[in-house]
């Protein structure tokens, strides 16, 4: 009871915060039941002066509730099915950039993590060049002489982790009742939308995890003549320091800085298109968080990403969909691109294939109308989805966030190319993934992962069987003397039985007291 009226205590901040800084403008009422539409209109009264006019309304609240909701805010901009269109637009503005915490602080972190002092650690330890709201990074070097190198040192934000649990905490709460008092919100999965985000924090402040995903994909795409990651110094690494090699190169968004070095920008739009594809189809793990800020080119022209943070993944199955919608609207074919979805699962059977994939030529037919320059594949799926919708196809969290990333991937290649063609970019890395997966090849390692698969349920086939018999004595023996509660199960439904019993005498003590009034004023 104490825990629910403290989480309502700072959502109702957070819903001042929100109502003053004109977010709640974004919202669509239009669904909502009469009182919450009341509520938010009241709500909107005390916005302050100007606050329609900002473009960024919902992520002036985000910064002002601080670097939890900063984290959320830039999470529900990669969900336009959660929180709409435009306010996924207005969250895309967000930065997550915070004061630097002062040097002697990170220096005592990092002689904790290791038990040593700085000076054992790093030959030279500088300011912070960059903060945000989970951890900041110091340029330093380590070893002397001609062994001397330059790395990248990012330490955790002191006391971030208690902040972040309180908030998710109430973010929990908010998302449970949301489900409960909205049946209609539950397709949306706000319960869901809240634990992917607490996984992802808490994966984002361990930097071992950090780490790993950052050499992992450097695993992933070492052969790849065009793409790296900075190499890990694992020695230097615990759960809240991460070490990596520093990266001399030049930033993706300084266009006059690539110019200068000579970069060729067409040749760099592509590399960009095609390694986020790449990752996404063959590795079936990719960088999520692909903005310019995380993006430079080396002395060699290769594309370096940076900070493994946020990290997406995708199943051999979502692999297969992904490829196969893309090969259906490259090459017209709206059937194709209907029963994927329906084969997948993720649109159920009671549908028709053909209405479907009738929806789907709504969308793709007038792609085929405009220059290639000007179609967008980030714009296509985010189509895609909003039709899926109507055909109550279950959000699917991995896929949305490869949507969200294409939208920024996409963005990126075509501020250094505007006039970069997407199709035919993307068109080599779908064609060999499909021929190469769903090819005779492919169909071979299929049949063999079956093989397997089935060779494991015929091991374990005996004890299936023994528990199988086990349970068929089990209900025969309920159907006979009926389903036995254990004592905590009675209490429980004591307890509820009790409460409801309490509230229904409330009410029929108000009832009569009403009329009782009524009786006495007639």
């Amino acid at each position: 009871m104490i825990s629910a009226l403290v989480h309502c205590f700072r959502l109702a901040r957070v819903g001042f915060v929100l109502a003053r800084e004109g977010a709640l403008s974004l919202a669509d009422v239009a669904p909502l039941p009469p009182a919450i539409r009341l509520l938010i209109t009241l709500a909107r009264t005390i916005e302050r002066r100007g606050a329609r006019e900002s473009g960024s309304r919902l992520a002036a609240a985000m910064t002002r509730l601080g670097p939890s909701y900063v984290k959320f805010g830039q999470f529900l901009a990669t969900r336009p099915d959660v929180v709409g269109v435009r306010a996924a637009a207005d969250l895309e503005t967000l930065q997550d950039r915070l004061p630097p915490f002062p040097r002697e602080e990170a220096v005592r972190t990092i002689e904790a993590s290791f038990d040593m002092p700085i000076d054992k650690l790093f030959s030279e330890f500088g300011p912070a060049i960059a903060a945000a709201s989970i951890a900041q990074v110091h340029k330093a070097r380590i070893g002397e002489g001609e062994n001397a190198q330059t790395v990248a040192v990012k330490v955790l934000r002191p006391g971030v982790r208690e902040r972040f649990a309180r908030d998710l905490a109430s973010m929990r709460f908010a998302a449970a009742m949301a489900e409960r008092l909205f049946p209609a919100m539950r397709r949306l999965r706000p319960i869901e939308v809240v634990e992917t985000l607490a996984r992802s924090v808490a994966m984002e402040m361990d930097l071992r995890l950090e780490a790993a995903a950052l050499s992992e994909l450097g695993e992933n795409t070492r052969d790849d003549a065009d793409f790296r990651v900075p190499e890990v110094k694992w020695d230097l690494t615990a759960r809240d320091v991460m070490t990596s090699e520093w990266v001399d190169g030049t930033p993706l968004s300084d266009m006059a800085a690539l110019v200068a070095a000579g970069h060729d920008r067409e040749a760099l739009a592509r590399t960009v298109i095609q390694s986020f594809l790449r990752q996404a189809l063959r590795d079936g793990f990719f960088h999520a968080d692909m903005h310019p800020g995380n993006l430079f080119v080396d002395a060699q022209g290769r594309l370096v990403a940076v900070d493994c943070g946020i990290m997406g993944r995708l199943g051999h199955k979502e692999r297969r969909f992904l490829a196969e919608i893309l090969l259906g609207f490259i090459t017209r074919n709206y059937r194709r691109v209907a029963e994927v979805h329906f084969e997948a699962g993720y649109v159920p059977r009671h549908h028709s294939v053909a209405d479907f994939a009738q929806a789907i030529r709504a969308i793709g037919e007038p792609i085929h109308d405009r220059r290639a320059d000007e179609i967008s594949m980030a714009k296509l799926l985010t189509l895609l989805f909003e039709i899926t919708a109507l055909f109550d196809m279950n959000t699917r969290t991995e896929l949305v966030m490869l949507q969200k990333t294409m939208v920024v991937v996409e963005g990126v290649a075509r501020s250094l190319d505007p006039r970069l063609d997407m199709w035919s970019t993307a068109d080599p890395v779908v064609r060999e993934w499909i021929e190469r997966n769903l090819g005779p090849v492919g169909r071979l390692e299929e049949a063999g992962r079956g093989a397997v698969s089935l060779a494991g349920f015929a091991a374990h086939l005996p004890s299936i069987l023994n528990r199988g018999e086990r349970i068929f004595e089990q209900l025969e023996i309920a159907s006979e003397r009926g389903f036995l509660l254990a004592p905590e199960s009675v209490a429980d439904i004591g307890r509820a039985e009790a409460r409801r019993a309490r509230w229904g005498n409330l009410a029929l003590w108000v009832i009569a007291a009403i009329l009782a009034a009524m009786w006495l004023g007639g």
